[in-house]
This record gives structure tokens, sequence and C-alpha cells, in this order.
């Protein structure tokens, strides 16, 4: 498939492919997903908005230049004392290919990084040259401020003119939490919810910290995504129990959506509102409980969405969307067209009937605590 270049969130022309539940494609205009969805369903949509996560510096120790990409926050984070996991690059920015751009020099343990008006210092390695967690000195306050002054959006190769903040958030963008933009919601926009809301379709969020999507590396590729903090408000916990049990589907916008629901009830038997971390990766062996159907991106078999894709249908379906989508000239990435893909397999036998409704305390990061 061929990369989207331009930063357009809902482009004239752009595509969906539908993946229906006995296997049938179905060309589409990306604007009329609405009218594949039924009377009584829910869409859920993550609400994250993304942070400016790409730093430019130096090394201090050697001198060297690097960029620092905030992947995710590291265990015992929080807003008031924030420690990130990070991938580090040597001198260069985002028109050089991720897969081509050099190490950072030699890290190790306390080595200080100036970004901009920030330091930050290296707390630990992480079994790569370029994977470590950080924490940045002085007051929350003036992190925050210092990553809104100095960041910038983490930005690939197709991309050729950088990226301004106001291009990464959804049109339902509220708390900054997530690394790169739950861009699956690129596709919705006020007259979208308005068309739900006029076929009985009920619309609701969650925060999902969505972590990077990239680091250039197969090796470090294969570890993500990584862990990810989220949070289920109370109203969508209740729309999920309404839906289910009038019959109605759960309609994920995005692979975070999927992450955070299916997470939360594993972890908990059912659905409650509250925080918690998703952790691990979804895919052919993962029995989905809550999630009926995906709206998502477009994704090359190698990547990690395209693995949690194979939750919803079998390998042979998916290899003809594959196909479907080369053939129709579909964009990728993350501005790229869309799939609407509905689950083809069964549903876990001990999926829950109840949804709860309760408050879940964690002591791992949590997204509630950056409204502060």
């Amino acid at each position: 498939m061929i990369a989207a270049t331009s930063p357009v969130q809902r482009p004239r022309g752009a595509k969906l492919l539908v993946v229906r539940a006995d296997g049938e494609l179905v060309h589409a205009p990306r604007s009329s997903f609405v009218e594949f969805l039924n009377r009584g369903d829910l869409v859920i949509a993550n609400d994250a908005a993304t942070l400016p996560a790409s730093l430019h510096g130096v090394h201090l120790p050697s001198g060297g230049a690097i960029e620092v990409r905030l992947a995710g926050y590291a265990a015992g984070s929080r807003a008031d004392a924030p420690r990130f996991v990070a991938i580090v690059f040597g001198a260069g920015d985002f028109r050089t290919r991720t897969e081509d751009r050099p190490l950072p020099p030699a890290l190790a343990a306390d080595d200080r990084l100036a970004l901009g008006s920030l330091v930050a210092t290296v707390d630990t390695l992480l079994d790569h040259p370029r994977l470590v967690s950080l924490h940045f000195e002085g007051r929350s306050s003036e992190v925050w401020a210092g990553l809104a002054r100095h960041g910038r959006p983490i930005q690939y190769a197709h991309l050729a003119e950088p990226l301004a903040m106001w291009d990464v958030w959804t049109p339902m963008a509220s708390v900054p939490v997530a690394f790169e933009p739950p861009s699956a919601g690129f596709a919705l926009d006020w007259a979208a919810l308005r068309a739900l809301r006029d076929r009985w379709i009920a619309f609701a969020t969650l925060t999902h910290a969505a972590s990077i999507s990239s680091t250039g590396d197969p090796e470090l590729d294969r570890r993500l995504p990584f862990d990810e903090p989220y949070e289920i408000p109370r109203a969508t916990a209740a729309a999920i129990r309404r839906a289910k049990a009038r019959g109605g589907r759960v309609v994920a916008v995005g692979t975070t959506v999927v992450r955070a629901l299916e997470h939360a009830a594993r972890r908990r038997g059912g659905i409650r509102a509250g925080r918690g971390v998703a952790t691990g990766r979804l895919g052919p062996s993962t029995c989905l409980r809550v999630v009926d159907a995906i709206l998502s991106g477009t994704h090359e078999p190698d990547s990690s969405h395209y693995q949690l894709l194979r939750a919803f249908a079998d390998d042979d379906t998916l290899a003809r969307a594959s196909a479907a989508l080369e053939a129709g000239g579909y964009l990728t990435h993350e501005f790229g067209d869309s799939m609407l893909v509905e689950r083809t397999r069964p549903a876990c036998a001990d999926a829950p009937a109840c949804y709860w409704l309760s408050n879940s305390p964690t002591t791992l990061p949590s997204v509630s605590a950056t409204r502060a």
C-alpha cells in the first residue's frame, strides 16, 4: 500500500473497506461508515490528545546530537513526577526513515540529556542501545510547560512537512496523554456524530495513552505496543451494559479502544469504570469478550495493529482484504484510508453477561492524574 503523505484528517475521497462478518468485502466512501452500523450499536472512541513527544537536544556526556521520542509511561509515573520510556536516536530528524536513523551516543544510567529548556536524566537502560527510562529535572509544571514549548509531534518520513499539533489531535481530543495520535478517530467529525444519533447509535469515549507505533528497529518493534494506561468512564461502562443488553454491537474506533476494553474484561471479568494498564499483544489467539467490530486504519501485515485485526478475522479473510486494499489503491499510515472489520470469529464462551460499574484504582501511571 502507498503511504498517505498529506496531513489531512478527513480528505475528500477517503475510502473505506468493510470486512463483513460473513467475509464479504465492500468498498465504500469512508464518510458513509455509519451506514454499515445498526440501530442499538455503540461506537466508542479514544479521546486522548497527543503530546509533543519528540525532543531534539544534546547528550551531555559526549556532546552528541540526539532526538528523544517519548514512547510510554514508565512504571511508577505520576503527573507530579512523570517518568517515561523513550526511544533515543542519534543526529537527524523525521526526514530520514526511522529504520535508517543512527544509534545515539552510548547511553548509561545517570546520563543527562539537554532537550531545549529541559534536562532529562536516564534512569535505566532497557535492554537495547536506544531504549531507556528517564525523568525530567524540575517541577512537574516546568516539565509539562517545557514539553509544550520545545516538543513537537512524533513524525515519520512519509510526511514531508513538519506536523503541527492540530494535525494530530482528533475532534474529540481531551486529555493530553497519548504519544502518537489515536488516528482511527480522524475519521470522525461532528457530522458523523450527528449521523450516529439520527440512526439511534450510541457514542461514548474512553481515554487510552497510545504509545509509539514504530521504533525503526525490528527487535524493538516486536515489543510493541508498550504498556498503555487507560481510563474507562462510568458513563461508557454503563453504555456498554445497555448496548449488550439490547443486542447491540460494540464498535471500537481504533486498536487502542480494543486494547483497553479487552484488557479490562479479562482482568476483571467484565467492564468496570476506572483505570488500568493494557499489557501484551492481541492477536489470533485472543478471544474477544467485548468488542464486535473495529474501525481502523489500514495496516501492513508485520505491524502490531494488523496482528490485533487477527483477533477479529481469520488469516484468509484478512489476506483477501489486504489484496483488495492493494488493488484499490488504499492509502496507509495515520492519514490514510480506513477499514471496518466485523468480528468473524465466535465470541468467547466465557464472555461476561454483565458489565460492572465500579471504581478500580491503580498504582500504575494514572491517566486521570494528568488532568490536574
